[in-house]
């Protein structure tokens, strides 16, 4: 005699395991990060370059962190700063914090002492800010801090280092902090490397005089032909210079057509238009 057949029975999965997960389906946080967190810089071998040419670094924060132009968040940078100091093969010579990103123009030996150069300081700026948060808010902040790729510009030659230079000093004019209430009767900015700067070419930045309780950034003296004598050929940097300013005007102009070419009279082709015979 056969043996009935065995009736199958669709089983229902389990709600949630041990570690509190729901198996299957939709879970909030998968998936791609917002554009918020998308890394900007793909993940591609960066370019070498020789220790004679300095680097333009730009990196963002998230927004999580809030305005990194404030007391507490200025000397968290700060202190990041001090701790590259050991490093003798890479040299920040130029910052500028701003709201939401650092500029920083570096000497490094090679690509690789500026990797570990760079994830030194930013392990150390992540652990100073989450800190300086946390003892703000009362509330322990942990996470990343700079979760997007640092953007790189090698700097070689002596136009691209002065426009680089002047970008970083200036670049609180670029952003419009310098309108700002609080900046009434700055000059240069206080959130970035222009106190130390000698490049200025109508005031000398090292003679203003700041409260007692402002310590300037930490920077190295440039080592650099480039940086040093080199980006001074195409003049001096300007307190009211604008950056990108020159740009986004040239950008924003319509695009000139050229004058069409006057053929003279003894050319072949206006030969040729005198020999047609005129239309009736």
């Amino acid at each position: 005699m056969a043996r009935p057949r065995k009736r199958h029975v669709q089983l229902e999965l389990p709600r949630a395991d041990k570690n509190g997960q729901r198996r299957g389906g939709k879970r909030t946080g998968a998936g791609r990060p917002t554009n918020r967190e998308r890394p900007s810089e793909r993940h591609e071998r960066r370019e070498a370059f020789k220790a004679s040419e300095p680097v333009h670094v730009v990196i963002r924060a998230v927004a999580a962190v809030g305005a990194l132009r404030g007391f507490v968040t200025y000397y968290a940078l700060r202190t990041a700063m001090v701790t590259t100091f050991k490093r003798t093969d890479f040299r920040i010579v130029h910052i500028s914090i701003q709201r939401e990103h650092v500029h920083l123009i570096i000497e490094a030996a090679s690509r690789l002492a500026l990797a570990r150069g760079m994830q030194a300081f930013e392990i150390s700026a992540a652990k100073h800010l989450n800190a300086s948060i946390s003892q703000r808010t009362g509330k322990a902040r942990r996470g990343a801090v700079f979760p997007d790729r640092y953007h790189v510009e090698i700097l070689r030659s002596p136009r691209q280092t002065r426009r680089a230079v002047a970008y970083v000093v200036n670049n609180w004019r670029h952003h419009g902090e310098s309108q700002l209430q609080l900046a009434a009767g700055w000059k240069i900015d206080p959130f970035s490397s222009a106190p130390s700067f000698d490049g200025f070419s109508d005031v000398d930045a090292r003679t203003i005089e700041w409260p007692a309780r402002y310590v300037p950034l930490p920077v190295w003296e440039p080592r650099t032909w480039l940086l040093s004598v080199g980006w001074r050929k195409h003049g001096l940097v300007r307190t009211t210079e604008v950056p990108g300013r020159a740009s986004r005007a040239r950008r924003a102009s319509p695009a000139r057509r050229p004058a069409p070419r006057r053929r003279s009279a003894g050319s072949p082709r206006a030969a040729a238009r005198s020999r047609r015979p005129a239309k009736a």
